[in-house]
């Protein structure tokens, strides 16, 4: 194979390359809100333990609003991550190709289409998590109201 027959396929792997790069920034706020959920379940973990019997009536429905989104935000970064492991695997499939001679038409479509449709439910569950995180808001506005 010679370098010019080498430049489409460079070409054509800029987009799921591009895609790559979006969703890890999208990854890096998710696994920051997931820090931080962990570490404010913690501290009302611990503020529950040393509470009296009204004040752990007060905080458990908070804790459990955070646990439903650690859960979530989890659901999240795997389909994330799943999501670059797809496009991952379609660069891959390009190469192959290329090198292979083969027509993987619809392997790249299947591969492409797979890439999207994980973004698309980790997004979903993400919002899930920023509907969640709203409820807390409100569980505690209410309390001290």
């Amino acid at each position: 194979m010679k370098f010019q027959e080498l430049i489409p396929i460079l070409q054509a792997s800029i987009s799921p390359v591009i895609l790559m790069s979006g969703v890890g920034l999208l990854m890096l706020s998710m696994t920051n809100r997931f820090g931080r959920v962990i570490d404010r379940s913690r501290q009302l973990s611990e503020a529950i333990h040393k509470s009296s019997e009204p004040e752990k009536d007060r905080l458990a429905p908070q804790l459990v609003i955070l646990v439903r989104r650690a859960q979530l935000l989890r659901f999240a970064i795997t389909f994330a991550t799943m999501s670059v492991l797809w496009a991952a695997f379609l660069i891959m499939a390009m190469f192959l190709a290329e090198f292979l001679h083969a027509e993987v038409v619809l392997l790249a479509a299947i591969l492409f289409m797979a890439c999207l449709i994980s973004i698309v439910i980790s997004l979903l569950a993400f919002l899930q998590d920023i509907n969640l995180s709203l409820q807390a808001l409100k569980i505690v506005l209410r309390q001290k109201g």
